[in-house]
């Protein structure tokens, strides 16, 4: 008993260092220098976190001039992320997706309304039952720009629907791109229990309350 205590206590004090050691590593990131992504090609990206990537990647896809959206990573300190680090919630990266749309076609702020229309805005750590700080809501900006219409868009919301608004609003610094059986999940699975259940009633709910004529069409 006299030797458990003290390897208890060693134990606990590397555990408190390497969870102060995280704490400032993700506090680096949030007060980090955005990295702006270049337009080539005449396509556009942005970056979105909003509980399950497989759910996000499909309300985007529904939007006139959205290209492709693509499945990943970020916000967090660590180096190439996958799904299984993701999931112990100890990387900082959020499910997030790749958006590459055409700016003449759609705006930034836009793809901000799409992100607020398609989620619980209220909820913290995750959407539904996908819980946990990889799923956290996050709006990455490329510059000074970006920012100040996402935290424009935020705060009227809030006035708007007397809440406060979970989305947190980071700097953008990497997108790790995620396995290649997350891409198109829902396009691909159409009928997995999941995309039933949770995907594809959460974009039929995004696309009752947005603008028709901001769609695609559906046949």
């Amino acid at each position: 008993m006299k030797r458990i205590i003290p390897l208890l206590a060693l134990a606990l004090f590397f555990s408190c260092q390497n969870s102060a050691q995280t704490k400032k590593e993700q506090e680096a990131v949030i007060n980090s220098e955005p990295i702006e992504v270049p337009i080539k090609n005449g396509k556009a990206r942005a970056y979105f976190a909003s509980g399950c990537f497989w759910c996000v990647e499909a309300v985007y896809e529904s939007l006139k001039g959205v290209e492709e959206s693509i499945s990943g990573y970020s916000g967090g300190h660590t180096e190439n992320p996958t799904y299984a680090s993701s999931n112990t919630g100890r990387t900082g990266h959020a499910e997030a997706v790749e958006i590459i749309y055409d700016p003449k076609m759609v705006s930034f702020e836009t793809l901000i309304d799409v992100y607020f229309a398609s989620q619980d805005v209220t909820q913290v750590n995750g959407q539904g039952n996908d819980r946990g700080s990889q799923y956290r809501s996050i709006i990455f900006y490329q510059n000074e720009e970006q920012k100040q219409i996402i935290l424009k868009k935020k705060t009227a919301l809030a006035k708007k629907l007397g809440v406060k608004i979970s989305a947190e609003v980071y700097p953008f610094q990497k997108f790790w791109v995620a396995e290649y059986y997350h891409q198109d999940y829902e396009k691909l699975h159409p009928n997995n229990s999941y995309i039933r259940a949770v995907s594809i009633p959460r974009l039929n709910r995004f696309k009752s309350k947005f603008p028709k004529e901001l769609l695609k069409e559906t046949h």
